[in-house]
């Protein structure tokens, strides 16, 4: 499974990257795949490892927020791993042969 996230505080004030960044830490240290943008953090792999981290990384910002808001959106299909990858390179294949 593939989740993508975003987890953010409320009630701090306009800057959230410090926040922000211990949430994207947990996930980091997870060891799962994972990857960062600017909206969401998209982490990989079975789903009670997944949502053990999108659990600690909420509880990461709750710790320096009085409110969080959590965005999740989920893609759940068995026997697929390596999604982060696969999914992304078979876009760009797309795009090469449709030019």
């Amino acid at each position: 499974m593939i989740v993508a996230f975003s987890v953010s505080p409320l009630g701090i004030g306009e800057s959230v990257g410090e926040s922000v960044a211990e949430a994207v830490r947990v996930v980091r240290e997870s060891g799962l795949p994972n990857r960062t943008d600017a909206m969401f953090t998209s982490v990989e792999g079975e789903w009670d490892e997944v949502m053990d981290v999108v659990k600690r990384a909420v509880e990461a910002v709750a710790a320096h927020s009085p409110r969080v808001s959590l965005v999740l959106k989920a893609d759940i299909r068995e026997g697929v791993t390596d999604g982060l990858t696969s999914k992304v390179e078979t876009v760009e294949r797309h795009l090469r042969t449709d030019s």
